[in-house]
């Protein structure tokens, strides 16, 4: 995943050994190394609660038991603080490459906040969209609801009054809520939430169930793809390009990320490319291009 170059050279993607490494950590041990990073660019709301976020051990045990119930008790793909960072960092660089080139965010369309706030609604959907997972992967969406809720007001206390607080909590709920797979984005930065945690796919992010022996066209083509490189496109704001060592990884494009793009409303700004970075392959499927 290219993400700024102020935090690429931080973030580490670890394979699926490590993901159940952390998950077999006591709960204090699993914590205590956790630290979300993030370029703020001078947004001092963002610092602000990313630094309230670190020292969150209730919201760090809650990305701890997720990452226990997904990979230790259910065998899927990593959903530890790992996921959470990559997933932000992700959001926030969409949400910038969209406001780049003009895009206008809802939080300044709809309400007359700034893009600042959008940065923080993106950020704080990131952070909780899968604390649910503590509870069941089963409807872990509407648990994420429940439980971000009081949380949010908690960490926004002091950096926004009312009624400001109350739009702010509204919309990443709606992020979170919409981030399902039948779910219906009503801004653009739900859409950029449901279109990042479809992303989190590079480098191993997904093997755990085929370094398991469960081949199928899941744990395969999660096992394909390499890198993930968001830049300017050529024909709309965004480009996102996927790398795969094998064409099974097209199923992670064609079926997987295109179900999270349609009705994301991002439609209109992204282009999407996948290629195979493998001599063998080239011949095969030398590039695809997602039409949306």
């Amino acid at each position: 995943m290219t993400l700024d170059p102020e935090i690429e050279a931080r973030i580490e993607e670890p394979v699926s050994a490590d993901a159940i490494r952390e998950a077999r950590l006591s709960p204090s041990e699993a914590v205590e190394h956790m630290r979300i990073r993030l370029p703020d660019r001078g947004n001092r709301k963002l610092r602000r609660v990313l630094e309230r976020a670190n020292a969150d051990k209730e919201l760090k045990g809650w990305w701890h038991v997720a990452n226990v119930n997904a990979v230790v008790r259910l065998a899927i793909n990593d959903h530890s603080w790992v996921h959470i960072q990559i997933v932000a960092n992700i959001a926030l660089k969409l949400l910038r490459q969209l406001t780049k080139n003009g895009v206008e965010p809802s939080l300044v369309r709809d309400y007359g906040m700034e893009r600042e706030d959008a940065e923080m609604v993106v950020v704080l959907a990131a952070l909780t969209h899968c604390v649910g997972m503590s509870v069941h992967r089963k409807g872990h969406e509407d648990w994420s609801l429940f439980l971000a809720e009081p949380k949010l007001r908690e960490l926004l206390d002091g950096i926004y009054d009312e009624p400001d607080r109350t739009v702010i909590v509204s919309e990443v709920l709606q992020a979170i809520t919409s981030h399902r797979a039948d779910g219906e984005p009503l801004s653009l930065e739900a859409g950029i939430l449901r279109v990042a945690d479809a992303l989190d796919m590079a480098k191993g992010r997904s093997r755990i169930p085929f370094e398991r022996g469960q081949v199928s066209m899941h744990s395969l083509s999660a096992a394909a793809v390499e890198e993930v490189v968001i830049a300017d496109g050529e024909t709309k704001p965004v480009r996102i390009e996927i790398v795969m060592n094998n064409s099974s990884g097209l199923f992670q494009v064609d079926g997987l990320l295109r179900a999270k793009l349609r009705g994301s409303g991002l439609e209109p700004y992204v282009e999407v490319i996948a290629h195979i970075d493998t001599d063998a392959e080239k011949s095969l499927v030398p590039e695809y291009r997602l039409e949306i």
